[in-house]
This record gives C-alpha cells, sequence and structure tokens, in this order.
C-alpha cells in the first residue's frame, strides 16, 4: 500500500508544471502562467518596444495600430487602438498574454473571453524601470541580463546627456507640449524628469501632475526660453492667443520634433535614452 502511494505521488508530480509563473500587474491583479507565455499580443507601442529591447522580439503575434518599433514589428498583424482593440481579432491570434495599459477598456472583455492580462501604468522613470522588470520576469529573462541592463544604459545615457551641456544651457526655463489641447509634460512625468537629469528647468511643476492639460495663458505668463513640441501639436500651436509675445516664440527657440522623433521622446521605455540625447541636443542648439 505504502509502495503504491508513493508512486501515485511521483506520477502526480511527473503531471505538474516544472513551476507555476506569477505576476502581478498595475492594477494588483496576480496572474499565474502554467509555463512563460511564448505568443504575446502588446496594445501599447512602450510595451512593444520593451519586449522588443528585452530580445523576445519573436513572442510578439500581434501589436496595436502605434506600435512601430523595431521595423520587424510592423509586419505583424495589427488588432486596431491600445485603448479600444478588436476583440475578435486578437482572440484570433490565440495569445498566451496581452499587454496593455490600464486605460484600456478591453481587459475585462478578454478576461471574460479566458485570455490572460497583464495591465501596466508608466508616468515616471521609476515606473518605466519598474515596468521593465515585470515585463522581464514574465519572460522569465534574468535581470542582470534584462531590466537591469537596459536601466544601466539608459542612467548612463541620460547623465552623459546632461554633461554635454553648457552651464549656461542649464538655466534654460522649458515648455514642453506633449499633444494637442495643449496638453503639457510636467515635472513629475517622465519627460519631465529627463528634463530635469538634463539640468534644465521645466515650467510645468508637478502640482499640475504628469500631464496636465493648461491654459494657453499659462504658457504666456511663464514665458519659457525654449519650447520643445511634436510636429501634429506644432500646428495648433500658431492660433494659441497670446503666443507671439512668449520669448521662445520670438527668438524662434522651438524644436518641432518629426514623426519619428516624437515617438522616441513621448514613449516612456527603453528608447529614452535616444530620448534624452535628442532633448540635449535641442537645448544646446538653441539655448546654447
Amino acid at each position: 500500500m505504502k509502495t503504491f502511494s508513493v508512486l501515485l505521488i511521483m506520477c502526480f508530480m511527473a503531471l505538474a508544471p516544472a513551476h507555476a509563473l506569477q505576476v502581478t500587474d498595475d492594477r494588483s491583479v496576480t496572474v499565474t502562467f502554467v509555463q512563460t507565455p511564448q505568443r504575446i499580443v502588446s496594445l501599447l507601442p512602450s510595451l512593444t518596444e520593451s519586449v522588443c529591447a528585452l530580445e523576445q522580439c519573436q513572442r510578439l503575434v500581434g501589436v496595436d495600430r502605434y506600435s512601430n518599433y523595431p521595423a520587424s514589428v510592423r509586419r505583424l498583424p495589427v488588432v486596431g487602438g491600445g485603448l479600444d482593440p478588436n476583440i475578435e481579432a486578437i482572440v484570433a491570434l490565440k495569445p498566451d498574454v496581452v499587454l496593455l495599459a490600464i486605460s484600456s477598456r478591453a481587459s475585462q472583455r478578454l478576461e471574460s473571453l479566458g485570455i490572460k492580462v497583464i495591465a501596466l501604468e508608466t508616468k515616471n522613470h521609476a515606473d518605466v524601470r519598474r515596468v521593465l522588470k515585470k515585463i522581464g520576469a514574465l519572460l522569465e529573462i534574468p535581470e542582470a541580463a534584462g531590466a537591469d541592463r537596459l536601466w544601466r544604459i539608459i542612467d548612463a545615457s541620460m547623465s552623459a546627456a546632461s554633461q554635454s551641456l553648457s552651464p549656461e544651457a542649464k538655466n534654460t526655463r522649458v515648455y514642453f507640449e506633449v499633444s494637442r489641447g495643449p496638453y503639457a509634460a510636467g515635472e513629475s512625468s517622465f519627460i519631465g524628469e529627463t528634463l530635469t537629469r538634463l539640468g534644465v528647468k521645466n515650467i510645468i511643476p508637478a502640482s499640475l501632475g504628469p500631464f496636465p492639460r493648461i491654459n494657453p495663458e499659462f504658457v504666456v505668463r511663464a514665458n519659457p526660453d525654449l519650447i520643445m513640441v511634436g510636429n501634429r501639436s506644432m500646428e495648433a500651436m500658431a492660433a494659441y492667443p497670446g503666443w507671439s509675445s512668449i520669448k521662445a516664440v520670438k527668438e524662434r527657440r522651438i524644436c518641432v520634433y518629426g514623426v519619428d522623433e516624437s515617438d522616441v521622446v513621448v514613449r516612456p521605455g527603453p528608447r529614452m535614452a535616444e530620448a534624452a540625447r535628442i532633448m540635449a541636443k535641442c537645448i544646446a542648439d538653441k539655448a546654447g
């Protein structure tokens, strides 16, 4: 009888998975995986880039319409927008997990269909580092070879970009417009924290939140030395009342980022090292 019990236990052990992978997302929901996810749908460009920066692009089987980097992801099936994607298209891809933003309306619907979801939020540098670690854990990549290595590169690049600027350039007061509205990058956002690392002064205080919608008159009163903005927002900027009197506008100290550069600077992910270099070049060229 004892021998039979031992054999039974051994059989159960053989049938059981070697380990269960558990990941707690930014909703505080713990998701359990029997094995490491191999088929991933990403519904946010920064998460797509993070998977690829961890050298696991081959696990992606579908992306949202804005995921365009690296170039290889442009060949993947597109499942609509990140906030309100095509659920049927996602289900058809049979993903092991879907990565998306907390603000996405797809979470509950996908979970009701039996699809595992990991919702992540990145507003500042600490969030970016944490999300890289979380994705690394989900993909079961050792931190030393994955998230930690990536963060060291980002951190070192920001320090190098800051050191490239003159003391005069670091006295610059900057306004960064993220999108039409206008929506600005505040001091507490990942963009604002990069500006702080570069040594310049952001005119949008942390008290207004990471990405506040502001009255254009606020910028007129603040009178920044330098304006940074994506090219799609620039079309609306000319119509803002009173902006012709702003120092940066009068002296043409405006960096209008093209589509490719704008994608780099407004995405909280592994390309923040490149974003710091792009912003530092703008500061050096326009205010140095």
